[in-house]
């Protein structure tokens, strides 16, 4: 191999080297949610309310994110309502995001967390851990820019 042949493929290793290390780093927040597919709802209202450049920030944020399945759970009408409301759509998702990376072994030993919002949440570890009565399902997903904790309700603050 000649020495042109052999800068050549190191140069293509290196390359595709970093694209690997690309691939596996660490998505934020809002990538991270649309990728696992069961978030479709948070992120359609993430867009309503223009939170989206928000959650794709430099944070950290910690998100306690209700599934597709948390949204379907509301009374008929109230998520078609609240996208066309965006201050009250903007209340209720910034209540479900607590400022700074919050791992699931530091809100056990909790009892509330002040919200980007403005208001607390109740974390009640009793029995599992509940943020205002919806249980944590899957804790500690790992984004760039903070973390996710899934839930199975939407949680509502004092309006």
């Amino acid at each position: 191999m000649n020495r042109r042949t052999l800068l050549a493929a190191l140069a293509a290793v290196a390359v595709l080297g970093t694209s690997a290390q690309a691939a596996d780093a660490p998505k934020d927040i809002v990538d991270t949610a649309v990728a696992a597919g069961s978030f479709k709802t948070l992120a359609t209202a993430l867009t309503a309310a223009g939170l989206i450049d928000t959650l794709k920030g430099a944070g950290p944020f910690t998100v306690f994110a209700p599934t597709d399945e948390a949204f379907a759970k509301l009374p008929a009408g109230t998520l078609e309502g609240l996208l066309k409301d965006k201050a009250k759509l903007t209340a209720i998702l910034t209540y479900h995001v607590v400022p700074g990376k919050v791992m699931a072994a530091d809100v056990v030993k909790l009892k509330g967390a002040k919200t980007v919002q403005g208001s607390s949440v109740t974390i009640d570890t009793t029995k599992g851990v509940k943020v205002d009565g919806a249980n944590v399902v899957k804790t500690d997903i790992a984004c760039s820019n903070g973390v996710i904790h899934v839930i199975d309700a939407v949680i509502l603050p004092k309006m």
